[in-house]
């Protein structure tokens, strides 16, 4: 076992890089995993490290943010430690890539670049790497779609297709909820029907990020607060109607409003 041959080492980026290999080389588990197999625990961990990040901002607890921020970094070591047996990299070369990116994009820091505006040289810089894209859509990474709708409206609006203050913004929400309600009044149900909703309801969806964008606001981040938000307050309803010896499956919705109002209440007071 001897765990001692990874805590004796010195240099955290040793003990990291020496525990991957171990377990990659002696966990049944570990042995088990592909780049396949390993996205959706990659995907699940950047969502903690969110939720880690919110309770911090709210809260000034990090501990749960110190330890998420492990778990990324751990998936990162285990997708350099298969990148290495196949001979492609390993972990210092994706330190080294990052480095040297890094020092690439901010010419403004290291070297005698002006500091104008820090984001358009940005993604200038970013142009200038993937030149050989054959569209603005090109190269987003897969993301939850929320984030994918804004990276989108992004890259639209580096050649000015975007509205030009929120105005004509909200005038198209306007007019995608109003499409939305004519495909809802004159469905059948029918399958057919049912994907123009969709179509017409992600439409909406599209609009409203594009609102939160002009806003500043991120809309991943926005949802997830917001579902947290109604999380909170429902186990705030169950508590009360607990307290109270009745059931919420008993109740209209008009109950079902008063008693969530409540929590609301005594949600926001106990921040």
């Amino acid at each position: 076992m001897m765990p001692e041959r990874i805590r004796r080492l010195e240099n955290p980026f040793d003990r990291l890089n020496t525990l991957m290999l171990v377990l990659r080389d002696e966990c049944d588990w570990d042995k088990k995993q592909t780049l396949a197999s390993l996205r959706k625990y990659t995907l699940e961990e950047t969502h903690e490290v969110l939720e880690a990040v919110e309770k911090a901002i709210e809260t000034d607890e990090w501990d749960d943010l110190k330890s998420e921020l492990g778990d990324v970094l751990i998936q990162i070591a285990f997708y350099a430690v298969i990148a290495k047996e196949q001979g492609k990299f390993d972990l210092a070369d994706v330190f080294d890539t990052l480095i040297e990116k890094m020092i690439y994009r901010h010419p403004h820091v290291f070297s005698d670049a002006r500091p104008d505006d820090v984001v358009v040289q940005w993604e200038a810089l970013k142009d200038i790497e993937h030149s050989d894209r054959k569209s603005l859509m090109d190269g987003i990474p897969p993301m939850p779609a929320l984030s994918y709708a804004t990276k989108q409206q992004q890259r639209a609006a580096r050649v000015g297709f975007d509205w030009p203050d929120l105005t004509g913004v909200t005038d198209k929400i306007k007019e995608e909820i109003a499409e939305l309600e004519i495909e809802v009044n004159q469905s059948t149900g029918s399958e057919a029907d049912v994907r123009r909703i969709e179509d017409e309801f992600g439409d909406v969806l599209f609009s409203l990020v594009n609102y939160a964008r002009k806003l500043g606001v991120d809309p991943e981040q926005a949802l997830m607060r917001s579902n947290r938000k109604f999380g909170t307050r429902f186990r705030g309803m169950e508590t009360i109607a607990s307290a109270q010896k009745i059931s919420l499956h008993d109740l209209d919705i008009q109950a079902l409003e008063d008693i969530y109002e409540i929590a609301k209440t005594e949600e926001k007071a106990s921040k």
